[in-house]
């Protein structure tokens, strides 16, 4: 068994390196894994490839990417939809020092035209079935950018006109450019290394407490997309070092969750905040407790779900904290747990964190600011992200004095337990009173007759902003002006008054991302008050 604790990133060279070590250890364990769906385009039946197998496609593409002079420094953007074969290309790219830039199957004309030309991609790898959007793009005919449908390279991968930089690629060699969903101005390009996605792994796997790991033996199931760090940069590097499996659907499908869970012998989940609560509202199924799941590792579960969760599903949902830009994960797996709050945990080795004021004074506990993390006093940015790409401005923003500003909002305790509170955007400043968002939709989530509630700050005239929820009922029907009086004296007996939402708009549904998160930013349509909306209870 591998001691993993004892492994430093920087001296595990690129993820292709450590592929090469897991075939050799477990040819023949599963790797990959995507469960049956009939009306799936790619795949109905499922999808399963081991270790040896998956090497034997990885080096197909290998030769086929070398022979084109592609390696170091070149990139390749990918637009792949969940698709297994992905994995061919990116660890073939690894293995010769070029990166991937992952393409969100979700985003419009304008948003792929960006990334592309934003990253400078070399080639850039799609789908049939986005055919109509591509063909839209006219930087892709501007730019003469080579274009290959994912399932039609027939063996020919256009040759680049120079060769590539005569180098070989180490643990600071770029791996891919995962860009950020920004809520304002473009999406910031995330360059990031094959020692940030070995430090994620690595801080996932070394945990302990509740997140004990096997190796050889672990079957990840994470529903949430590969262009997104939660997949990207904590599973894939964990089953890579593992030898374990990983599980993943096209997206997040309630109504097969389990049964994929049983069917598929996933040993632990990963998860948004936004599932447990729509796994609770699941009528019981044969399949809730025939699993093999030991604990499920989630970003933001709701206070008042956790221990419900807990003790109708049978298995420990652990709390985390991370970002794209940080290359570790906080978690609260070591008892006692805060479930019942928004506590994410200790710091563990590899973080130092701390909570500030504007100034940039550091508070004590229980004194809410901005959550600020590093590496250590001499080597503050070890295994974070190496920058935005093409804004030294915003990277060097981000950091200051030798810390990493989240922009989230928290606080911790005597005993050194942290908890989140909002993003700072979030932060609903009314009448000289700082709200967070998220306190509120925890209040107005417990309503019986809500389903789903977005909490944001609309403008005021006299108290500088105001709160408003929007709210989605679990019978859209009876959304009324006498509902919305409920709601409001329902928050009344636990929200000071000052929290308590001015504004109500009952919706019937709200913008959620691939990631499972609500996008609040596209609630409403730009320069548009969301006071004026027809169907507004103003309160």
């Amino acid at each position: 068994m591998t001691d993993f604790r004892k492994l430093k990133p920087d001296q595990l060279g690129t993820l292709y390196d450590s592929f090469k070590k897991t075939v050799e250890s477990y040819p023949d364990n599963p790797a990959l894994r995507i469960p049956k769906k009939k009306d799936r385009d790619y795949y109905p039946e499922g999808f399963e490839i081991t270790w040896k197998e998956l090497k034997i496609e990885v080096d197909k593409f290998i030769k086929l990417y070398k022979a084109s002079n592609f390696g170091v420094g070149n990139r390749v953007a990918i637009l792949f939809n969940q698709r297994p074969e992905f994995f061919f290309h990116y660890l073939a790219l690894n293995s010769i020092g070029a990166s991937i830039v992952p393409v969100n199957p979700d985003y419009k004309v304008d948003e792929i035209s960006y990334l592309l030309e934003h990253s400078e991609a070399d080639l850039f790898i799609n789908l049939q079935t986005k055919k109509h959007v591509l063909e839209e793009i006219d930087y892709l005919k501007s730019s003469q950018l080579p274009s290959i449908e994912i399932d039609n390279f027939n063996n020919i991968i256009p040759k680049l006109k120079n060769k590539p930089i005569a180098e070989k690629p180490t643990y600071s060699t770029e791996a891919a450019i995962l860009y950020t969903s920004g809520t304002t101005g473009r999406p910031k390009g995330c360059i990031l290394t094959n020692e940030y996605f070995h430090n994620f792994g690595l801080s996932y796997i070394t945990k302990g407490g509740l997140l004990q790991f096997d190796e050889g033996k672990e079957v990840i199931y994470n529903p949430l997309p590969l262009h997104h760090a939660n997949c990207l940069s904590i599973s894939v590097p964990t089953i890579i070092l593992l030898g374990g499996c990983l599980v993943f659907p096209e997206r997040f499908h309630a109504s097969t969750w389990w049964e994929d869970i049983y069917s598929c012998n996933v040993t632990s989940v990963q998860m948004q905040g936004i599932i447990p609560n729509i796994l609770l509202k699941l009528p019981a199924n044969s399949y809730d407790n025939k699993h093999k799941v030991k604990f499920a590792l989630c970003a933001g579960i709701e206070p008042n779900h956790h221990e419900v969760f807990e003790k109708r599903f049978g298995f420990p949902v652990v709390e985390m904290w991370a970002m794209t830009e940080t290359g570790r994960l906080i978690s609260d797996n070591f008892a006692p747990r805060k479930i019942h709050t928004r506590s994410f945990g200790k710091v563990d080795n590899g973080v130092e964190a701390k909570i500030i004021d504007p100034d940039g004074n550091t508070l004590g506990a229980n004194e809410p600011g901005e959550f600020v993390i590093r590496n250590s006093v001499k080597r503050p940015r070890k295994g974070f992200f190496s920058g935005y790409l093409k804004d030294n401005k915003a990277t060097e923003d981000s950091w200051q004095n030798d810390w990493f500003y989240t922009g989230d909002s928290a606080i911790y305790d005597e005993d050194g337990y942290f908890y989140f509170l909002d993003r700072m955007k979030n932060i609903i400043r009314r009448a000289g009173e700082n709200i967070a968002a998220a306190e509120i939709e925890a209040i107005i989530t417990k309503h019986d007759k809500v389903r789903q509630v977005a909490v944001m700050a609309v403008p005021d005239e006299i108290r500088e902003e105001e709160v408003m929820a929007c709210i989605v009922l679990k019978d859209y029907k009876q959304a009324s002006h006498e509902i919305s009086l409920e709601i409001i004296e329902w928050c009344r007996e636990f929200l000071a008054y000052f929290k308590l939402p001015g504004w109500i708009l009952f919706m019937e549904n709200l913008p959620i991302g691939t990631s499972q998160k609500v996008q609040k930013v596209n609630i409403f349509p730009k320069n548009i008050d969301p006071r004026t909306i027809s169907g507004t209870y103003d309160l």
